[in-house]
């Protein structure tokens, strides 16, 4: 890293313990995919392409936003499991959210693609040992070890469902 000072401890990780509720990597992961197995689904389909607000994303693009940061976040993880020694580029969710075709995917393939991609999450992170959960991982300005990664999954997904309850649901009426 050139010219920036690594973060031992940046704001979004506090945030992730704080949304994990200080849980054990496994029970946060297998607490979201019980978490996703109760979405409601005739309650989104009814939603359907409503936002509560102008130039905000759609449920369904919400629900893609976390199937490709699911993603970013596990390729990231296997990087530095394996020791393959880059760091991983940054990404844009906003311009990802626009190229996404998620708002011409039903509620229902969504969710279950959420839902497949987060038992593979789980059997990867289950493979790992304690020494490859430890591993120290740099990237960008942060340096955290390995099994934050699989935390930040969780709280991501705990902090959009928030999301949905709280601003989409009410527009089901």
């Amino acid at each position: 890293m050139k010219n920036q000072e690594v973060k031992k401890n940046p704001e979004f990780l506090e945030y992730v313990y704080k949304l994990n509720e200080g849980i054990e990597l496994t029970d946060a992961l297998e607490l979201s995919l019980k978490k996703i197995n109760e979405i409601d689904i005739a309650q989104l389909n009814r939603i359907g392409l409503k936002t509560y607000k102008k130039d905000k994303w759609t449920i369904h693009k919400i629900l893609q936003h976390l199937i490709d940061w699911e993603r970013i976040w596990c390729f990231r993880a296997i990087i530095f499991a394996r020791g393959e020694g880059s760091i991983p580029d940054a990404h844009d969710q906003e311009i990802m959210g626009q190229n996404s075709n998620a708002d011409e995917l039903s509620i229902e393939q969504l969710v279950n693609e959420l839902r497949i991609v987060r038992q593979s999450t789980i059997m990867m992170f289950e493979s790992f040992n304690k020494k490859i959960l430890e591993t120290n991982c740099v990237f960008f300005e942060y340096e955290m070890p390995l099994y934050t990664i699989g935390l930040t999954v969780a709280a991501h997904q705990i902090h959009h469902f928030n999301i949905i309850k709280e601003r989409y649901i009410p527009l089901d009426k």
